[in-house]
């Protein structure tokens, strides 16, 4: 029998990845604080619910696309979350970035109350979100994770099981921290280049196909040049999944220097008012400091 499928939050990333489910698992509920986004989707054949209640008593299995691990602790066993009303053998799966802490805390609590947890963190962004191409990495028992794979292909192309539950979370922070700091390398070096007199997108064609060419240059680059700093992710978002980077690596007593250096970076672009715009608006404090424009 084909599970019911449970979606909670519908953001940025979580409508396109619950759109891509529908198309797959006809019988799909969702939920997000924000009634309007839900209406937004019922015409495309999806079931609005009135709370996570609702979600937990109808759903076999239930997906979190959430924006901060407060949240996602809330939703989960909060008074009114999923564990009042979920059946032994129901299945959550945590798609949001949460502190792997936290994540540990939930599914030794999950197990104990006879349900079953997945931290399955993803990457690639809005546009991978659309397309079904998103990158999971997913932490929890094996048998588990073999169940839901066909579930986590429809929305994602590369699905990999990375360990038990806390170790997504913990490869997402490596996955924020390689990004940031790309993020804003690519920016603080466009503004040399352009201070030094280069044609920044002459310099990003000569760049893109060496060494320093990469995923994230191709996104930064371009939305610099073009001005386009419509969020996929925000620099608010990405400052937050820093912050839990280096919460991570104080717990691990692991030096984390250049991923201090570009918390500031955001944290900056943060206090400028540039959180709620995509990350590659971190260069306009370069802009600002050096009275130039990339584009």
């Amino acid at each position: 029998m084909e599970k019911k499928i449970g979606f909670i939050g519908l953001g940025i990333m979580g409508a396109p990845m619950a759109r891509n489910l529908r198309r797959k698992y006809h019988d799909v509920l969702i939920y997000d604080i924000n009634t309007v986004k839900m209406q937004s989707l019922e015409s495309e054949g999806f079931t609005i619910t009135s709370g996570i209640n609702e979600v937990g008593r109808s759903a076999d299995v239930v997906i979190l696309s959430l924006p901060n691990s407060q949240i996602v602790k809330d939703v989960i066993l909060g008074g009114d979350g999923l564990t009042s009303t979920l059946p032994h053998g129901s299945i959550i799966i945590d798609t949001s970035t949460t502190e792997p802490t936290v994540t540990v805390e939930i599914a030794k609590t999950l197990k104990e109350r006879a349900l079953r947890f997945l931290d399955a963190p993803v990457s690639g962004g809005e546009k991978a979100a659309i397309e079904g191409t998103l990158s999971f990495m997913v932490g929890g028992d094996q048998s588990l994770f073999d169940e839901c794979s066909e579930l986590l292909q429809a929305m994602g192309t590369t699905i990999v099981r990375v360990g038990d539950n806390g170790m997504g979370q913990a490869a997402k922070m490596v996955n924020q921290m390689i990004v940031g700091a790309t993020f804003a390398i690519a920016a603080e070096s466009f503004a040399l280049g352009v201070k030094a007199g280069l044609d920044p997108r002459v310099l990003y064609e000569a760049i893109r196909n060496g060494w320093a060419g990469s995923r994230v240059l191709d996104v930064a680059v371009p939305a610099m040049l073009e001005r386009n700093f419509k969020p996929g992710g925000t620099v608010d978002i990405h400052w937050k999944d820093l912050g839990y980077a280096l919460s991570l690596a104080k717990d691990k007593d692991v030096p984390t220097p250049i991923t201090a250096m570009t918390h500031e970076v955001f944290k900056a672009a943060r206090a400028g008012g540039k959180g709620h715009l995509s990350q590659p608006a971190v260069v306009m404090l370069w802009e600002k400091l050096l009275e130039i424009e990339i584009k």
